[in-house]
Formats: structure tokens, sequence, C-alpha cells
């Protein structure tokens, strides 16, 4: 199998940090591409419509895209405990469903700042994803953390890589101020070896 790539990515990471915690991170080739908002990998764009990344080439040709629906088929192909069965299954889609919302509204600030020129910058629109960004963070410390003290599962994962991807771009609004339990918890989870091993770049 082959996995469209970026290192920058949240999205990828939350694939790679779960292969990881599979150990069948040697069983998916990656393969890096450099895409933008306006400028498309062909091969990406050629395995998946939307050129959005990640995207996962199956061994018969076909593709799986959107990070939850590549997470849940790998944990389901490798046998992966990552979404477990019962009630608590509901509470695991959902953890992991608010990690991805932190992550969308935090690349699209990004985007703002990085791609557009500043005189076009909306700085209203980027402030309306911050609070967004800023007041999901605060329900994950205020009724969530007993769920991200119980064992790993795909929720840990995906907010772990949100969290991990506002402090690479946006370090400097302070998502930790007033959220100290969950804090206290990003930096344990941010030195297990699947977190590690996946780092984004630096600059």
């Amino acid at each position: 199998m082959k996995l469209f790539h970026s290192p920058a990515s949240p999205f990828v990471r939350k694939v790679v940090v779960l292969l990881h915690e599979l150990d069948r991170a040697d069983e998916v080739e990656i393969s890096d591409v450099t895409s933008t908002a306006f400028a498309t990998d062909e091969g990406l764009a050629a395995s998946n419509p939307l050129a959005r990344i990640p995207a996962l080439v199956r061994d018969n040709g076909t593709t799986l895209y959107d990070s939850r629906v590549i997470t849940a088929f790998l944990n389901d192909l490798y046998g992966g405990r990552m979404y477990p069965t019962g009630t608590s299954r509901w509470e695991t889609l959902t953890l992991e469903a608010t990690g991805d919302g932190i992550m969308d509204s935090a690349v699209s600030m990004a985007y703002e700042a990085r791609l557009r020129p500043e005189e076009m910058q909306y700085g209203d629109w980027i402030e309306a994803q911050w609070t967004k960004v800023s007041r999901a963070i605060s329900v994950l410390n205020a009724r969530w953390m007993s769920h991200l003290s119980g064992p790993i599962d795909m929720g840990h994962i995906s907010v772990a890589c949100a969290l991990s991807y506002v402090d690479f771009r946006h370090g400097a609004r302070n998502w930790r101020a007033g959220n100290d339990a969950l804090a206290k918890w990003h930096e344990n989870f941010d030195s297990r070896a699947s977190m590690q091993a996946t780092l984004p770049p630096v600059g």
C-alpha cells in the first residue's frame, strides 16, 4: 500500500501515528507530495479526485481518502483496537471528530495567513476559526479528561495530533492557558514513540 503524505499535515500525521501504534509503519510506502490549494500533485489527483491528503492506495489499486476512513480501514486490517465496540465507540468517534474539527479550523487559519497576501487576509474570519479551536479545547479540558485518561483509541490520537498542529502553526496563541489538565495530558502523550517519530518539519 502507498500513503500520499505531507509531513506538515495533521491529518496525515494521524494516520502515520496509528501505523506506529499498530507496529505496522514499515508496511505502508510513504509517498511525499507537494500540493497546495493552487497547485495539485498530478499523481495524487489521479488517485483521489479531491486531490487531498491523506490518500491510501490499496494493493488492489483502489484508493481510500479522508483520514477517518483510512484509520478505520487500517485498524480493521491490522486487528487494532482503536475503535472500541459498544457505547464507548460513540465517545471515541465523537472525540476523534472533535480533534479533526480542531485540525480543520487550524489548517484553515494557516492557509489564510500563508497563502493570501497580507492585504487580502480576512482577520475576522481567522478569529472566528480560532474561536472554534479554543472553544473545543476548553471543552476537551472540562469534559473529556476521563476518556483521555483511559486506554488509547483514535480519539486520543486525533486530539494529540490536533493540539500538536496548533502548537506548530499557532503556538503564539498559547492554547494551554486555562487548560492545565489537557496540557499535562498532551505533554505525556506527545512523548510517545509514535508522536516523536512523526514530528513535523521545523520552520
